[in-house]
């Protein structure tokens, strides 16, 4: 029998107006926005818990931001220094396990199932963790442990700040069962308004859709669904993974013509897809690639670069469509239609997004 896993996801609380506290300890208990000035166009990268009782959070433009909270303090970011403090959380990680997957400066996924002090809790691996991130940098981080990647990354999240949450296989599904559907990794607003329509407002009651009823409706999308509201997740921790891209595609299941409100719906739902996984992963792409395959198989992508790195949905959509308007007509109509970010950037790092930029230099390949 194979050994059941024993996955931890550590994420940091707050990382960079944490980092901004710790050092000027003048703004402690004050909502404190690590971004852009708030007269500029910069964007929040992240805010202290007192900033996000006002309903701030990262990627909210800064004069938004300041505009909900005028007495917040605005602080610029120094990514040296919270570069610094990551490699210091991270040589904590590597004491316990060499399977360590970091998905940016401020959480990574630990494989504790063969680990280094032969803990064998992995929970215990966890509360030590905490203690010591504590101890050496005055941080607090939130833990989850499961024994899958996805279910650690929402017990981290379920309790935070400082939080330690523990998903085991007998208590997973009913977890999951009560989840809201929006929190589950890949649903965005459009799909969540797709399955609210059908009633589908938890895991329960994504659980009781049909595998089929799923791939009919948002095709390859459907079969990940269904295997989420199950706790299906065989993904295995990657340590030194350098992602290239983020990409999703799907096959139709019959020719659409270029104008079909099906096949602009479905490339919606495709920048939504794509869009949600680089917000899992944070990260934001420089170039965006629209990928069609014609009812004769002929395959054409078409792509744009952008002078600033974007990740939301409307972002990746506007400039999709750009893309998608000047697309040739094939009389065979399209069978295949994809979405792809490259050239990715880690998102803490960008603090300046302009919204809707497009540079028309369009290759054609």
């Amino acid at each position: 029998m194979k050994k059941q896993r024993k996955i931890i996801h550590i994420d940091m609380d707050a990382f960079y107006a944490s980092i901004e506290q710790r050092d000027k300890p003048s703004l402690k208990g004050k909502p404190v926005i690590v971004g852009g000035n708030p007269q500029s166009r910069g964007v929040v990268a992240t805010c202290s818990y007192e900033a996000r009782e006002y309903g701030i959070h990262s990627a909210m433009p800064c004069k938004t931001a300041y505009k909900r909270c005028p007495y917040a303090v605005f602080v610029r970011p120094r990514f040296e220094v919270y570069k610094q403090v990551s490699y210091e959380i991270r040589e904590i990680f590597y004491k316990y396990t060499d399977l360590v997957e970091p998905l940016s400066l401020d959480e990574a996924f630990l494989d504790v199932t063969e680990n280094k002090l032969n803990i064998k809790y992995a929970t215990d691996v966890a509360k030590m963790i905490k203690k010591e991130i504590y101890e050496k940098t005055g941080l607090t981080a939130s833990a989850g442990v499961s024994y899958n990647k996805f279910l650690a990354k929402l017990a981290s999240d379920y309790n935070k700040p400082n939080g330690l949450t523990v998903i085991r296989e007998d208590n997973a599904q009913s977890f999951l069962d009560n989840l809201p559907i929006r929190k589950f990794f890949g649903i965005g607003k459009v799909t969540q308004k797709t399955l609210k329509g059908l009633g589908v407002e938890n895991g329960y009651d994504l659980r009781q859709m049909e595998i089929s009823e799923l791939e009919s409706i948002f095709k390859n999308r459907g079969y990940l669904f269904y295997q989420l509201a199950r706790g299906i997740d065989n993904r295995e921790v990657e340590p030194h993974r350098e992602r290239k891209s983020i990409g999703a595609e799907t096959t139709l299941t019959e020719n659409l013509d270029l104008e079909d409100e099906k096949l602009i719906n479905i490339l919606d739902e495709l920048c939504e897809e794509v869009a949600n996984r680089a917000k899992y992963l944070k990260k934001m792409g420089r170039t965006v690639t629209l990928k069609i395959k014609y009812g004769d198989f002929r395959q054409i992508t078409r792509s744009a670069s952008l002078t600033n790195p974007i990740d939301t949905h409307e972002d990746i959509r506007t400039n999709i469509f750009n893309l998608f308007k000047n697309i040739e007509h094939n009389h065979k109509g399209i069978r295949l239609i994809g979405v792809t970010l490259l050239n990715l950037i880690d998102s803490n790092e960008c603090t300046n997004i302009t919204l809707f930029e497009y540079i028309n230099n369009t290759k054609n390949k």
